[in-house]
């Protein structure tokens, strides 16, 4: 028992460092988006036996995912101004959000009237006839999720990455119950679909209940004033973000045209089910990634503030996807059959030879995900470009490739690697995002009194863009990973 008490006091040090460090955080978030994934891939099996027209609510939330592309990116945004110090400090901060979320609640309300009127239309275009109500959900449910995305996004900003995994695995678990319980209730695909927007509203109150106990944490006479002089209005926290929301479009045609194009060129009901399950299947470790990316996002920012090189948290991103992707990618290369036969059923077995194939493509696309999450954190712009166009070549490519699943697969293969090629060329160069000179910051640039709630501080900077040398800290967690 002596030995085991030394031992433990020897090894607790070490422990907590690890605890700190930032592979623990990059793990942490990256392991509450494989719970997240692994609930969405519960709800994909429970969906798929409850309902009849499983596909009807397939098209809708891939209609959903199309729209998400804005909340994803004012995530980024929220998270990269906020450790900037730029949305305030403490209830500064509050207010900012609350200004925000009024706003927010005038377009959704706007929104959703022009959705409803349009239901017919949207419906069309999805290709879900009989669920008109269900389309008219998609754009208020894109709403509710920017103001989710914001929230969490705030809370990433002040290095609360715990309450923002638990937040991701608790949609997941909301939409479950919530659409299940609606379907059993007798609403159908509708009440599927509306398991999505109510677990926004869930998770945006648990994510703004940990904001106001971090505010209640830095409550101070100074600490407020100088939020309020800081704080940005939405429409130009919007405008900031034009770049991550034209880098999250590009990495959203890359995930999902795929499904469009096989529509087209794949014959069969029976075939095109059976390859858009395969490829939901394969897109495991995209979810992944974005876990990894709530991370990487606010801590490149932050070294890059320190006149640091970011590139090591890059690295420690890529490693989680990669131990991540090789229990993956065996389960795909020896059990794809099995795999597909429990989660969708026996008839949609005739594109399981490729899941191994897009199990590559996509885990490639995941690496490319977090290289463009890179160079966002860094406000570069001119990959944008690059890799935009290999986006654009992907669905003319596709609807001249095969007319099987195994050819068809091998060209969306192609296309991830060459845009990955092309995103880690442009991120991992050196040079182009050196820490910007600023002048000497202003008298009411002061740092937060305390700590977030996990331990990280907190720079305020002033209300001029990016100032970056007014954002300055050196964190007192330990260096090593």
């Amino acid at each position: 028992m002596g030995r085991l008490t030394m031992m433990r006091r020897q090894l607790e040090p070490r422990i907590t460092s690890l605890r700190r460090s930032d592979t623990a955080k990059a793990a942490g978030l990256a392991l509450a988006m494989i719970a997240n994934n692994v609930i969405a891939l519960a709800s994909t099996i429970v969906f798929a036996r409850l309902l009849s027209d499983y596909g009807s609510l397939a098209a809708l939330v891939s209609y959903f995912l199309i729209l998400s592309v804005v909340g994803y990116a004012i995530q980024v945004a929220t998270a990269r101004e906020g450790v900037l110090g730029h949305l305030g400090v403490g209830p500064g901060l509050i207010a900012t959000l609350k200004r925000w979320t009024r706003a927010l609640l005038v377009v959704t309300v706007v929104v959703t009237m022009i959705s409803v009127l349009l239901r017919d239309p949207i419906a069309q275009l999805v290709g879900v006839k009989k669920d008109q109500w269900a389309a008219a959900v998609g754009l208020p449910a894109a709403c509710l999720w920017i103001e989710l995305s914001i929230l969490r996004g705030a809370l990433q900003g002040v290095g609360d990455y715990r309450s923002v995994g638990i937040s991701l695995i608790g949609e997941q678990a909301t939409r479950l119950i919530i659409g299940a319980a609606l379907v059993v209730a007798g609403l159908g695909v509708t009440g599927a679909y509306l398991g999505t927007p109510l677990s926004f509203v869930a998770m945006g109150a648990y994510c703004a209940f940990h904001l106001r106990r971090y505010a209640a944490q830095h409550e101070t006479a100074e600490a407020g004033e100088v939020a309020r002089e800081a704080a940005l209005d939405l429409w130009t926290h919007f405008k900031r973000a034009w770049a991550p929301i034209a880098g999250l479009i590009v990495i959203a045609v890359l995930q999902n045209i795929d499904l469009i194009a096989a529509k087209h060129r794949l014959h069969g009901t029976q075939l095109q089910s059976s390859y858009a399950a395969t490829a939901v299947a394969a897109k495991v470790l995209i979810w992944v990634a974005i876990g990894a990316g709530f991370y990487l996002v606010p801590e490149v920012s932050r070294r890059r503030a320190a006149g640091e090189d970011p590139r090591p948290v890059l690295a420690h991103a890529l490693g989680i996807i990669l131990v991540c992707a090789i229990p993956v990618l065996l389960i795909f290369a020896f059990g794809a059959t099995p795999l597909l036969r429990i989660a969708f059923g026996p008839k949609r077995l005739e594109a399981s030879g490729s899941l191994l194939v897009l199990g590559v493509a996509f885990t490639v696309l995941a690496g490319t995900y977090l290289a463009i999450q890179y160079m966002l954190a860094l406000k570069r712009t001119a990959f944008l470009l690059a890799v935009g166009a290999v986006a654009i070549a992907e669905p003319l490519l596709l609807l001249q490739a095969s007319r099987k699943p195994g050819g068809f697969a091998a060209v969306v293969l192609g296309v991830q690697v060459v845009g990955a090629l092309l995103a880690f060329a442009l991120a991992l160069r050196r040079g182009g995002a050196p820490p910007e000179t600023a002048p000497s910051p202003q008298p009411h640039a002061v740092m937060p009194s305390g700590a977030s709630t996990n331990g990280t501080p907190v720079g305020v900077g002033s209300t001029d863009q990016y100032p970056l040398q007014e954002a300055r800290w050196r964190s007192p967690r330990s260096s090593s990973s």
